[in-house]
């Protein structure tokens, strides 16, 4: 099971979008070198403010750009960067992977995912109407529905672009679903 890196993003300023790159470099148990969410304490503007001493599980956030697909077929016009990752991915499930799976991003980087991203309401500034769209209460199984991408941390930095391979390494089982981090 493989896919690839469609895009790269980071920011140095506390941001809702992130721009694109040629490509970016991850520092193990870091994050993105140059984005405001790399380090090893959690760098979560809000979070910070009354948890900043948790470890940073989320110094990567990783989506798929499948997910742009379905949000244009229902008027949402979104591309790579713009709701806040850092890679964006084409042909990995990103959001049924279990907690632990390793992510070999091109010949040296290797992420280990920690979990969902929690939408933030800032989505609904971005485009009225979004937040809606990634995360949302099934009526069937009662349960919320996370579609924003997964968090990750650097096990093995390395430098990642555009067309890149994605290899996945799922964990031992018994395998964890991914909870919100």
């Amino acid at each position: 099971m493989g896919g690839r890196v469609t895009a790269v993003s980071r920011n140095e300023r506390y941001g809702f979008s992130k721009p694109t790159y040629p490509f970016i470099t991850l520092l193990a148990g870091l994050g993105v070198e140059g984005d405001v969410h790399a380090g090893t304490t959690i760098r979560h503007q809000f979070r910070m403010t009354y948890e900043p001493d948790l470890p940073n599980l989320r110094q990567v956030h990783l989506m798929h750009e499948e997910l742009f697909e379905e949000l244009a077929l229902k008027g949402f016009g979104v591309s790579a960067g713009q709701l806040g990752e850092n890679v964006t991915t084409a042909g990995v499930d990103l959001l049924c992977l279990p907690t632990g799976t390793l992510l070999r991003l091109g010949e040296e980087a290797v992420l280990e995912v920690t979990g969902l991203r929690n939408p933030c309401a800032k989505i609904n500034d971005f485009r009225q109407g979004l937040l809606g769209e990634v995360f949302a209460l099934d009526p069937v199984s009662g349960e919320f529905t996370f579609k924003s991408g997964v968090m990750a941390v650097v096990r093995t930095g390395g430098t990642v672009r555009a067309g890149d391979t994605v290899e996945v390494e799922l964990p031992p089982p018994p395998h964890r679903a991914l909870e919100r981090v």
